[in-house]
């Protein structure tokens, strides 16, 4: 469909306006091992020798002092063997950033493509297009590392803790509540970040950019009435930790294969995470072979002494850390005591050397020890690949494939093109990038607002209804009813900021700030037709007087959208992209605050009125389910094929529990052989059906249940994504999507020792509202 001209005018102009900046000189990139000097030659420059030699070479070379100073983020240049200073900080969220240490906008490259928040990216359900979005993260950040804007090529992300509560201010950096949907991210962003395949083929030993999985582990709170992450003791049962809080970390290692991971601030049932040993080397580096460097998040080492009292002293502290398996600390805390530990033989030299063989090993993978970087993989990438067309492209297409069309009464999106009036009405109508890029985000190469959006589609009038942003203590009621009279149509864009919802800054409150509801309310009974409320935030929402409002026509959520997001929005308002993201979280009603943020529990609990947490647990009232989304279009399911209809196990013993006077038979996963597991693979094909008349791009999500419900004491799942695609679908045509599972993983369920079972009995797989049921004997 052909453009307005005003808004193809506006498409081609922030593309133009890009390019500008990205034909200066660059300075030289730092880097090892300069075969053109008359340095001398050491077996680390050797790029013929294994990776771990050349990195016990390096650190066989260094003094004590030099060690010490190498263990911090801000790592020092040793000028006599000719190695520069490094910054292990670096952020990448969704977009190359200047937030960290390591990055500068300040040469040839004064901004990079800031693609929409991630709670919006997860909302496609779309893992190529998380794939392609990291890919171009990492390309970008080599091209600011090539042009010598960089100081290191470590990047800090991504955030891949579960959603878990949704006043949560870091919710937004994550792909949601479900363990699986984060799982997969994190698999996508690590191999796209690092320069490997999407999916299958020998990981690089090589790497384009590193990727830190974090915050390992359990970490879901940063301020509740009081009690911050620095000394908050998250209480997790075995149960929880083995199938919601490990599961995406296990993933972003195993298949992933993350070069980097970071230890989280709080503590796990007593244990500060970067002082835990059974976390950090029996299960992370022994159990799932992880093989990079571990970080602790910034300051994190000096809180286990001076804030959690879990370390007598500040050398008992650095003493515990690395014993535990860390490599790196952000901060300064062992540059003040890491040598009065080594001399108070609390610090073995054997551990510091491990951390550094980690660190460097890291380094040489990145290329920084194999001469002029411009003669390696990843040494031609300039700066024209930083906010290219293709860079913006991505972006925009991310931002579009998220939004999600929560409510749309008798049609009333898309809006006409015929020339109507708009009133874009609200706190985030002309909202800056402070809203729309979320946080952690860097310099945008052009944000598109949404007024600027919509007046390539309309004539448009603004006003912001409020007189303090999305705080809103202040509504400008009654001129905001006036201006909607005028019009053919209004859109109200409300939601939140981060002065809502942010690192260090939980919400309180689950509905809409200040006077935003009345807002809505008064200019919707003054407009002509049903209004649109357009929402912008990380975290859900309780918009049910909305919902349920006969002048409220069309709802829409659009998380933070990135730069283009302004472009995005006004494409699917006016029905040039069909929206079909589906939501990545449980929206819950307004007295879910009475549940404390600190009870890390899933499961409900009737005995006690607690209602569990996510669709997978929660009992209780929701405002609109996980996977809730519209479509202009309508779409229907068939199932094609199911490879199995009963399921039988037979290696290994069985085990029996009784629970409420039945008897269940069940399988331990961990009993059945690799191979075993892989002979029960389940093959489902569906055929997915579009019988609208618009085109679509939809995410197919494929759930299983148990298919007798038993007490819910039992700890199971109320249902359990395994499965999901995003397949584009022309009107009228019908296209096949394919599922393989394995029973091991897609039908286990973890028991209260936190082991993973497959119990016996009738499971239904799920998509939309069709059933398809399978039995499984054991």
């Amino acid at each position: 469909m052909a453009l307005p001209h005003s808004f193809a005018t506006i498409i081609i102009s922030f593309f133009l306006l890009n390019l500008h900046h990205h034909h200066a000189e660059s300075t030289r990139p730092p880097y090892s091992c300069d075969s053109s000097s008359n340095s001398p030659y050491y077996s680390f420059c050797n790029t013929k020798l294994p990776i771990t030699k050349r990195a016990q070479d390096l650190v066989s070379r260094l003094t004590l002092d030099e060690k010490l100073a190498q263990l911090v983020n801000t790592a020092p240049a040793i000028p006599r063997l000719g190695i520069p200073s490094y910054q292990w900080w670096s952020e990448a969220l969704h977009g190359v950033a200047d937030a960290g240490f390591g990055i500068r906008f300040n040469g040839t490259i004064k901004s990079a493509t800031s693609f929409p928040q991630v709670i919006l990216t997860a909302a496609s359900f779309d893992p190529n297009l998380w794939y392609q979005i990291s890919k171009t993260i990492g390309r970008e950040a080599r091209a600011v590392y090539n042009a010598g804007q960089a100081t290191g090529m470590t990047f800090w992300a991504p955030n891949i803790n579960v959603f878990r509560d949704p006043r949560w201010g870091r919710g937004q950096e994550t792909a949601g509540e479900d363990p699986l949907m984060n799982a997969k991210y994190g698999v996508a962003y690590v191999r796209g970040l690092q320069g490997d395949s999407f999916e299958g083929g020998k990981l690089a030993e090589r790497l384009q950019a590193s990727a830190c999985c974090k915050h390992f582990t359990a970490y879901d709170l940063d301020q509740w009435k009081g009690l911050d992450r620095f000394v908050f003791d998250a209480r997790v049962t075995s149960q929880d930790l083995a199938d919601t809080y490990q599961p995406p970390f296990q993933s972003c290692i195993e298949q992933g294969r993350a070069s980097g991971i970071m230890c989280a601030y709080n503590r796990v049932n007593g244990v500060p995470n970067c002082a835990d040993f059974n976390l950090l080397t029996k299960t992370a580096r022994q159990q799932w072979k992880f093989d990079g460097y571990i970080t602790s998040d910034c300051g994190a080492v000096s809180i286990i002494h001076e804030k959690q009292g879990y370390a007598k002293t500040a050398e008992d502290a650095i003493a515990d850390v690395f014993r535990a398996g860390m490599d790196v600390e952000c901060g300064d805390y062992i540059t003040k005591h890491a040598k009065s530990a080594v001399f108070q033989k609390k610090l073995p030299i054997s551990q510091i050397d491990r951390a550094l063989q980690n660190l460097f090993s890291i380094r040489i993978r990145l290329g920084l020890f194999d001469g002029n970087p411009t003669k390696l993989p990843f040494g031609t990438i300039g700066p024209n690949e930083v906010c290219s067309k293709q860079s913006l492209q991505l972006a925009l297409e991310a931002a579009r494939d998220g939004i999600v069309l929560l409510k749309n009464t008798n049609s009333l999106l898309p809006l006409p093109k015929t020339n109507p009036t708009i009133a874009l009405i609200g706190p985030n109508a002309n909202a800056s990038s402070k809203v729309f890029l979320g946080n952690y985000y860097g310099r945008p190469c052009n944000l598109v607002t949404l007024l600027q959006g919509f007046e390539g589609y309309a004539k448009t009038v603004y006003h912001p209804g409020c007189d303090d942003g999305p705080q809103c203590a202040y509504a400008q009621i009654e001129e905001a009813v006036e201006v909607a009279k005028k019009v053919d149509y209004v859109v109200l864009v409300m939601g939140l900021d981060q002065s809502q919802e942010r690192e260090s800054h939980d919400r309180e409150y689950l509905g809409l700030p200040g006077k935003q509801e009345e807002l809505i309310k008064s200019v919707a009974r003054a407009a002509k037709r049903p209004v649109v409320v357009v929402l912008l935030c990380g975290g859900p929402v309780d918009i049910t007087s909305a919902k349920f409002d006969d002048k409220v026509g069309g709802i829409l959520w659009a998380g933070y959208p990135g730069e283009l997001g302004g472009v995005a929005l006004a494409q699917v308002v006016f029905g040039d992209h069909n929206p079909g993201g589906k939501l990545p979280i449980t929206w819950y009603p307004k007295d879910f605050i009475k549940v404390p943020m600190t009870d890390m529990r899933m499961r409900a609990d009737p005995a006690s009125g607690y209602p569990g947490r996510t669709y997978r647990f929660y009992t209780g009232p929701k405002v609109y389910e996980f996977g809730y989304g519209l479509s202009y279009t309508k779409y229907s399911y068939k199932l094609l094929s199911l490879s199995h209809s009963t399921l039988h196990i037979n290696q290994s013993s069985t085990h029996l529990m009784t629970q409420n006077s039945e008897t269940i038979r069940y399988k331990l996963v961990s009993e059945l052989a690799e191979e075993t597991c892989q002979t029960m693979l389940l093959s489902i094909a569906l055929g997915v059906t579009n019988r609208g008349n618009l085109a679509g791009k939809h995410p197919v999500l494929l759930f299983v249940r148990q298919g007798k419900v038993r007490n819910i004491n039992n700890g199971n799942p109320v249902k359990q994504l395994v499965g999901f695609q995003s397949v584009k679908v022309n009107a009228g045509e019908t296209v096949q999507v394919g599922f393989e599972l394995s029973p091991c993983e897609h039908l286990s369920v973890a028991n209260e020792a936190g082991s993973m079972v497959i119990e016996e009995g009738s499971y239904l797989f799920i998509v939309g509202d069709q059933e398809y049921p399978i039995e499984v004997t054991v």
